[in-house]
């Protein structure tokens, strides 16, 4: 996934560009993936099962909808949004990679 270019791969700068930036959303949401293993694959280990709730548009907005509540099972919606919002980027940078796009990374 990363670049093979010494230079190029300094542009990808995960921890101090991203999980510096956002440590407590990625903490939370690290929480809502085992919130929503729980929920969806009980007794299992923690995984991505992406046959289940597929519909992560209509799941974004909704969540986004409910604004600064936490929703039923303890998450904050927010952390909810941010969650949909990276399966999303993921399920289309996916599909950018596949059709040989560059930008994809």
């Amino acid at each position: 996934m990363f670049p093979t270019d010494k230079a190029e791969r300094k542009r990808h700068p995960v921890f101090s560009g991203v999980l510096s930036y956002f440590p407590r959303t990625m903490i939370a949401m690290s929480k809502c993936s085992w919130v929503g293993n729980e929920q969806h694959n009980p007794g299992q280990p923690l995984h991505w099962d992406r046959d289940k709730s597929m519909d992560h548009d209509d799941c974004l907005i909704r969540h986004m909808m409910e604004g600064d509540a936490i929703d039923d099972d303890g998450v904050p919606h927010c952390v909810k949004v941010a969650w949909r919002a990276n399966a999303r980027a993921e399920l289309i940078l996916e599909k950018m990679a596949a059709a040989g796009n560059p930008e994809s990374s």
